[in-house]
């Protein structure tokens, strides 16, 4: 009895993938793990960015602090020998010297900053009917030509402009403001920080050249950190002198045009030019409009003057104060702007310029590393 046979299946065998095929799973596994990693490293960085802003206020202070530790820390004659200061007492003593000189400015100036917001909290009522009065009869002479019903809309449009900006002030912006205030208690943390950066910075610095693995790496990462210092103290010695210039000029042509509460706009013109493009904006609508309230000829003196100012400043002043430390397009500047302030309100536009520095400068280095290395041996 013969044995059954059993049917042979016509489909073929699977075929094995091929190299190709496992390649490309691997490169999208690897992609989509990357993805994840990011999206994730984005989630965290969103959730303690504001610890973040104050690590990172507390580097660009102690950048601000360390000439006039590093100037306490000049070796002296003493009893026929050459000492130093030690490292703490330097930094107390410049905290200090900055603080104290801070204190003094702040009690010289504060009387007429006191003088004038109370000449500015008594004129308020008058300048809130005038602006209301101007703006009615404005509107009635150019739209006295257009027929009633285009007039009755026009009208409607504004009034409506009107109570949405009213709106966003009180339910978007004071909150906001308050939110800000709310958060300046953590500032203190910004000199504690710094004194420890101040203090332990060789520490810092050869615990992080530990991190790089051989001799060559450790060599670049060196020459990499160097870099970044001298780009951040440039920086920061730029925006300072910048700041001081605006107020200065600022300051003295709102005196010389006679404008109402020069003193306080010039000096609110110097401390919003530590916000790039958004803080000399602000400073000039705002002049604009406190001269306008005087008369037409006073807000077009005005903003013609803020705008030699903003010239000056931009394209002789500032590229001088910075030097060729910090080589970056206007444009490349701009976007990092507009960029950090769509992902960190105020705190990224503050942080966009230095951190695009730092980006910068370290392509600069990986560029230099990769054009050093070997070249490496073909896969057979």
């Amino acid at each position: 009895m013969s044995a059954e046979r059993k049917p042979v299946s016509s489909r073929p065998a699977p075929a094995a993938p091929t190299r190709w095929q496992v390649g490309a799973l691997r490169t999208s596994i690897q992609i989509l793990l990357a993805v994840c990693v990011l999206v994730a490293a984005l989630w965290v960085i969103h959730r303690i960015q504001g610890v973040l802003l104050v690590l990172a206020l507390s580097v660009l202070f102690a950048y601000l602090v360390a000439p006039v530790v590093g100037f306490f820390r000049r070796p002296v004659r003493l009893f026929g020998a050459r000492r130093a200061m030690p490292a703490t007492l330097a930094i107390v003593a410049a905290y200090l010297a900055i603080f104290g000189s801070l204190a003094a400015a702040v009690a010289l100036v504060l009387p007429v900053l006191n003088a004038q917001f109370a000449d500015f909290r008594a004129e308020l009522p008058g300048y809130v009917v005038r602006f209301e009065a101007g703006w009615q009869s404005w509107l009635k002479g150019q739209t006295r030509m257009l027929p009633r019903n285009m007039r009755a809309g026009i009208e409607g449009i504004v009034g409506q402009a009107s109570a949405g900006l009213s709106h966003y002030v009180q339910d978007d912006f004071l909150p906001r403001v308050g939110g800000w205030l709310m958060n300046l208690p953590w500032l203190i943390l910004v000199p504690i920080f710094a004194f420890f950066l101040l203090r332990d910075a060789d520490l810092l610095r050869r615990a992080a050249l530990r991190l790089f693995p051989g001799r060559q790496l450790r060599w670049r990462g060196d020459v990499f950190f160097e870099d970044v210092n001298r780009t951040l103290a440039a920086y920061i010695r730029a925006q300072l002198l910048a700041c001081l210039v605006v107020a200065i000029l600022c300051t003295g042509g709102f005196l010389w045009i006679g404008l109402q509460y020069g003193v306080v706009l010039g000096i609110a013109a110097g401390l919003l030019e530590l916000l790039p493009l958004v803080g000399p904006l602000s400073i000039a609508i705002l002049a604009t409009t406190v001269g306008g309230l005087d008369s037409l000829s006073r807000a077009v003196t005005t903003a013609a003057f803020v705008l030699v100012v903003r010239i000056a400043q931009d394209y002789f002043i500032y590229p001088r104060l910075v030097g060729r430390e910090i080589p970056l397009h206007p444009m490349a500047v701009i976007l990092a702007i507009l960029c950090g302030g769509e992902i960190a309100g105020v705190a990224g536009v503050f942080l966009a310029v230095p951190l695009l520095a730092i980006l910068t400068v370290a392509f600069r280095h990986w560029r230099a590393h990769r054009a050093a290395e070997p070249p490496r041996p073909a896969v057979v």
